[in-house]
């Protein structure tokens, strides 16, 4: 019996290429989130949550690479607006995380929390996120 091949042949993460998304969604969330830390490691960005930031990149890759449509739309409108495609997925994951926040700290959460994420997404600009993050 011939032994499997890795499920990822991915062994390294740069936010600044586009990834090739069957390589990507063949590897597990655990990778993923590996390959995103050792990114900002090798590029030596101080983070306070390390852990969380891969987590939040991770999601906002996952969900370009499976065509979720509002996460792909913004992240081109926000490379048109002048963002380079790191700052991007940074912008689309502080909409995430805006997001994720108030679900688990509202006790009156939205009836439709993902359509209220893609609204969010549909309204995201890059002037906004650098006035907001820069």
């Amino acid at each position: 019996m011939t032994p499997l091949p890795s499920i990822s042949k991915m062994n390294k993460y740069n936010p600044l290429k586009a990834l090739d998304p069957a390589e990507w969604l063949a590897m597990d969330e655990g990778e993923r989130i590996a390959l995103v830390q050792e990114y900002h490691r090798r590029a030596k960005v101080r983070l306070p949550n390390q852990i969380a930031h891969a987590a939040i990149h991770a999601v906002v890759e996952t969900q370009i690479a499976g065509h979720e449509v509002p996460a792909r739309e913004a992240l081109e409108r926000l490379m048109i607006e002048g963002l380079d495609r790191h700052d991007a997925v940074h912008a689309i994951g502080s909409v995430l995380a805006g997001h994720i926040h108030k679900l688990t700290t509202h006790s009156e959460s939205s009836s439709a929390p993902n359509a209220d994420y893609c609204r969010d997404l549909k309204t995201l600009t890059a002037a906004k996120w650098r006035q907001e993050y820069s």
